[in-house]
């Protein structure tokens, strides 16, 4: 029998100002980031600090057992707040008490705790779960990716939803463990260091740490059998490089890049900056996918970029987003040119450095090759809409626009503003316009109208204005052409095509 409890009215005043203001002010957190390219990507009312993910894949089945713990704390008052996930959940708790939870559209797990959060409350999300991965379709995709012996995640601009619950959103940065425990005589392979590995009853559990911020679609794992080198930096940091064992005659040609990204590493910590992390490394599984991606300490490589014979211009460019996009990350998935507008000069001051091509004579070249009805001009970089976002104007005519910066400001002042915005926005966010404002505070000169012209219009800038920036001709004033009267191609133009090809989300 169900009995009604009365309360005389004195008591029951009493009970309702106990209740914290807080908590009867709380409200839904809000069910994305705001993000325009990707309404339903991140989620607002809490900011996650670290994921404690443990793990169980049977690749046979294609089965993934997850128990994911979050650590977070609460932005908001909360009556409500959402994860993104999209895989089947069985259980979920919130400060160690079972939680009410529902699913809506394709990746919001909604959770509603037991009482109301408080604002400023830190709290314990366990989320446990049991799906097929590679069968959980999202507009008909997944970046769950099966291989021959095993399984691979790792894609732009979402690929967590598929693999761990999370914030998923470059803005809420956090630390990692991931445990994995995969069948005997298959490996893994993760973000950061390999902490430990042990073998029981047949199946063996790998535990990965990353202790820097990371962003969740930076987080990856691959299972299966891989030829795998270590080594350490001359200033000790761990490198750890992986090849599945089945690549055939790309794996020579990969190891002959991959294997050089500590020397590569050591080169960009003198253009950029300190490296910001603890490890270092890269892996090629054995996939059909046609991209490389920065994924954090460990660039995941198809073996497509090395079809042709090894490329470090594709190393440079995903280690050089270690700095660009992995420690100073989008603020928004429109603000992409802050990541791959760098990455590509970087691979055009390698060019430079292996006097194959200045940077000068690239920006050159791209300008004076590519015609202005051509749909290249018409991507804006600063802004090229989600379509758009991985365009090669974002690239190239992005690289173009560092030339004229630092063709305008000189190059003590240009080398000083790309370490400078690494350190002040270390493990942080950026725009494109918050770089704007920082290499004009940093140079003492007006950028604006620069970055306008390169970065904010639809149209290819005139000869005499691209002459006003230094982009079309050398110092010299010469027209940059061959003996033939045509632009001179820069002897890396080839190899800097073949890793933009890698970069085709």
């Amino acid at each position: 029998m169900r009995h009604r409890l009365i309360v005389p009215s004195a008591a029951a005043a009493f009970l309702m100002l106990a209740v914290p203001a807080s908590a009867a002010d709380a409200t839904p957190g809000a069910p994305s980031a705001g993000d325009s390219y990707y309404p339903a990507s991140g989620n607002g009312g809490y900011d996650v600090s670290h994921y404690d993910l443990r793990l169980k894949y049977q690749p046979a089945t294609d089965r993934l057992e997850g128990t994911a713990t979050i650590t977070a704390t609460t932005t908001q008052a909360l009556s409500r707040f959402n994860l993104d996930f999209a895989l089947k959940v069985s259980e979920v708790l919130v400060n160690g008490k079972p939680t009410q939870f529902t699913k809506s559209g394709d990746q919001e797990l909604e959770i509603t705790p037991f009482a109301p959060l408080p604002e400023g409350k830190q709290i314990t999300v366990v989320v446990r779960y049991s799906d097929i991965p590679s069968q959980v379709k999202i507009d008909g995709f997944s970046a769950w990716q099966r291989t021959p012996d095993g399984a691979v995640v790792a894609n732009e601009p979402e690929a967590a939803v598929w693999w761990f619950p999370s914030n998923d959103h470059p803005r809420d940065k956090a630390t990692y463990d991931i445990s994995v425990s995969v069948p005997d005589g298959l490996q893994t392979v993760s973000n950061g260091e390999l902490k430990s590995q042990t073998s029981k009853l047949g199946w063996t559990r790998y535990n990965w740490r990353a202790t820097k911020p990371q962003a969740s679609y930076l987080t990856t794992l691959a299972i299966g059998k891989f030829d795998i080198t270590t080594d350490k930096t001359a200033d000790g940091l761990p490198v750890l490089n992986a090849y599945s064992k089945d690549l055939g005659d790309n794996l020579a040609s990969a190891k002959a890049s991959v294997e050089r990204s500590a020397e590569i590493i050591d080169w960009e910590s003198k253009v950029f900056g300190p490296y910001p992390f603890n490890a270092i490394g890269g892996y090629v599984p054995n996939v059909k996918t046609g991209y490389a991606l920065e994924t954090q300490t460990r660039p995941y490589y198809s073996p497509s970029g090395f079809a042709n014979g090894a490329n470090t211009s594709l190393v440079v460019h995903e280690l050089a987003h270690q700095w660009f996009g992995d420690n100073v990350s989008v603020k928004n998935w429109r603000d992409i040119w802050v990541n791959e507008g760098f990455a590509t000069y970087a691979q055009w001051l390698w060019s430079e450095k292996e006097a194959e091509g200045t940077a000068q004579e690239l920006a050159d070249y791209v300008y004076a090759t590519i015609p202005a009805d051509n749909d290249f001009w018409k991507v804006k970089p600063a802004d090229p809409g989600a379509q758009n976002q991985f365009h090669s104007a974002v690239y190239q005519r992005g690289a173009i626009a560092l030339q004229a910066l630092r063709n305008k400001v000189g190059d003590a002042a240009f080398f000083k503003i790309l370490k400078g915005w690494q350190a002040d926005n270390k493990f942080g966010n950026g725009s494109v316009q918050d770089f704007v404002k920082f290499a004009e505070k940093t140079s003492g000169k007006p950028l604006q109208k620069l970055f306008d012209t390169w970065l904010f219009t639809d149209s290819k800038p005139s000869a005499a204005v691209a002459a006003r920036d230094g982009i079309g001709k050398p110092a010299t004033g010469k027209a940059n052409k061959s003996l033939t009267g045509k632009a001179a191609e820069p002897k890396s133009w080839k190899k800097i095509q073949e890793a933009q090809a890698a970069h085709r989300h």
